[in-house]
């Protein structure tokens, strides 16, 4: 077929095909920069809400952990706190007897002889029972402990005092037994725990 149209109409018509080409490229890359645009926003909305998520997750991780490593501290603290208490209620009552011995037989009558010292339940008082040449010799230790010049006890109650006869005694030198419980006085320096003060104060 023989296209006699003028030079300058087929010319025109070239350029309104590639125009049209244009046009439909245009239309396309367009389409496809606004897919994009929602695609990386749809994506950044969602990075946005793991970083919220991770974020919330750790924060969460972190106080659990405090948490629990507070109450493993606390538990500690208690425990520790728990043995030194007793540790004190331990010490408080431990009674130096080479101390104490010492000061009994200091003031001990010469005619009297300790045979036994125990400690009373509340473990405060002690009990001692001796023998003695008479029931006066009795009556003096039990004077003698009560005596506050001494500082050992506050109180010294005669519990009792039997003296043998006859065929019954054993030692006729100290023929008479006495029982006597002994209140020891406060802050008193027997006890190991006010021995150590004592000596850290000294």
């Amino acid at each position: 077929m023989i296209n006699l149209l003028p030079p300058e109409l087929k010319q025109n018509y070239r350029y309104a095909r590639k125009n049209r080409h244009l046009l439909h490229w245009s239309a396309a890359f367009f389409v496809a920069i606004i897919g994009v645009a929602i695609i990386s926003g749809f994506g950044i909305l969602l990075m946005n809400k793991s970083i919220y998520n991770y974020k919330h997750s750790i924060s969460d991780a972190k106080n659990t952990l405090l948490s629990e490593n507070s109450n493993g501290i606390d538990n500690q603290v208690s425990g520790i706190s728990d043995n030194l208490k007793l540790m004190v209620q331990v010490l408080s009552k431990e009674i130096l007897f080479s101390n104490l011995l010492t000061r009994l037989g200091n003031i001990t009558p010469s005619n009297v002889i300790l045979t036994n010292l125990s400690i009373t339940q509340n473990e405060s008082a002690i009990d001692i029972t001796a023998q003695t040449s008479n029931y006066n010799a009795a009556t003096q230790l039990q004077v003698n402990l009560e005596d506050p010049s001494n500082q050992i006890f506050s109180k010294a109650d005669i519990v009792s005092i039997s003296c043998a006869t006859g065929t019954e005694i054993v030692n006729p030198d100290y023929p008479c037994t006495a029982s006597i419980r002994a209140l020891f006085v406060n802050n008193n320096p027997f006890l190991f725990i006010n021995s150590s003060n004592s000596k850290v104060n000294s």
